[in-house]
């Protein structure tokens, strides 16, 4: 029989946002991959399937992630190879913030192999719904928080910026799991080049468990840096100012509409 994999999301909380068509595919496979980021998750997915390995231990401090990633995908795809049915299950989004699962994919397609990936409940989708936030609203700008330090980006300061893995901003070495408050501090200096020192951002962190506290905490920007964060804590920056109309552009569109009137009538 030829292999396949499936990359599935369990989504953020334990038990509570997995797909039904993800589930099957979990108990219908020959092995099972697991990138989840509690123990107690990975005791939950054990017990819908007999043969359940971890990715975890690839991590390891001082360790390029890039290794770590590559390893991953030789574990998965050797089983593929096989003739093995797998699936990949990760937390959250199989495909946000997860390099292994897009490389394995599309290297078993190149192989020759049949291979999907299928979408989760992401940390995104808890933090609009925890925060209230509606993206749609005034617009959201997403990057990874040392992405944006490394590159030149243009902010547009009336939409929410929300810059993810805050707890690592800065690391060149891609081997570090966390970085320091001398790091944090360079990120607090190149977003007040845009907001207030007193401007109030969210720091978040979705729940895990459902025994879990979401993380909501408020602070000062210009006090950002002294705060706590974590791998999986989030950075939202609301708007400091609202949307400025373009107004030559409703003049055109008025133009527009006009001339359409005109025409039909």
């Amino acid at each position: 029989m030829k292999g396949s994999l499936v990359c599935v999301g369990l989504g953020m909380t334990l038990g509570a946002h997995i797909s039904p068509i993800s589930q099957s595919y979990i108990e219908n496979a020959d092995v099972v991959f697991s990138g989840v980021s509690n123990a107690i998750v990975g005791v939950w997915l054990e017990e819908m399937h007999p043969d359940v390995r971890s990715l975890q231990p690839f991590y390891q401090q001082g360790k390029s992630r890039n290794t770590t990633y590559q390893q991953m995908v030789d574990a998965m795809l050797e089983q593929v190879r096989l003739g093995k049915k797998v699936v990949g299950a990760f937390y959250g989004h199989p495909g946000v913030f997860a390099k292994a699962p897009h490389v394995a994919i599309e290297t078993a397609k190149k192989e020759g192999f049949s291979a999907q990936m299928l979408p989760g409940i992401s940390a995104e989708d808890c933090l609009f719904a925890d925060l209230g936030i509606d993206p749609g609203k005034v617009g959201c700008q997403h990057y990874e928080a040392s992405q944006f330090m490394f590159y030149q980006r243009v902010i547009d300061p009336s939409a929410y910026l929300i810059l993810w893995q805050v707890g690592i901003a800065g690391d060149k070495s891609l081997a570090r799991f966390e970085t320091t408050q001398a790091h944090r501090q360079l990120l607090v200096e190149l977003l007040l080049e845009t907001y207030p020192a007193t401007h109030q951002v969210i720091l978040y962190e979705a729940a895990v468990l459902p025994i879990d506290r979401v993380r909501q905490q408020y602070v000062a920007l210009d006090a950002l840096a002294e705060t706590d964060m974590f791998q999986h804590t989030t950075l939202v920056v609301p708007p400091c100012q609202s949307m400025q109309k373009n107004t030559l552009m409703l003049e055109r569109l008025a133009s527009l509409e006009k001339s359409l009137l005109n025409h039909t009538s």
